[in-house]
């Protein structure tokens, strides 16, 4: 089993759709860094030998924000955005969706579900 950036890629899994359980890597970054190492999109984590490890490894540090330290940018970046009060802040700190989304009928798992509706009536008992 690989272990890349403190992740375990699944052994069965093309190594092109293994990369992506990494965070903040996706299919065309994956594809990417393949192509940059010449290695086959198609071959299982399981079949690769240490040197392309090390490779893909050496890639992802060298040039990519991933995992732990692109989370920590992004809540930072959250954080600044709450500090200086701007419209996107406000509504991280309410709970609302900041991207100009419907809220009054949609938006259910920003808001949480409903405890009671009215008009709604109650099955009777037998």
């Amino acid at each position: 089993m690989a272990r890349i950036a403190g992740v375990d890629l699944p052994k069965n899994k093309r190594i092109e759709i293994g990369l992506t359980y990494i965070y903040g890597i996706g299919l065309s970054r994956s594809q990417e860094i393949l192509k940059q190492i010449k290695l086959n999109n198609n071959i299982r984590v399981k079949d690769l030998n240490d040197e392309q490890i090390v490779l893909i490894r050496n890639i992802l540090n060298s040039e990519y924000e991933i995992e732990g330290d692109l989370r920590r940018l992004e809540s930072i970046n959250i954080k600044r955005l709450m500090e200086i009060n701007c419209y996107k802040g406000k509504r991280h700190r309410i709970g609302l969706p900041l991207r100009g989304q419907r809220t009054r009928t949609n938006a259910r798992t920003k808001r949480g579900s409903k405890k009671t509706m009215a008009g709604k009536k109650k099955a009777p008992r037998k």
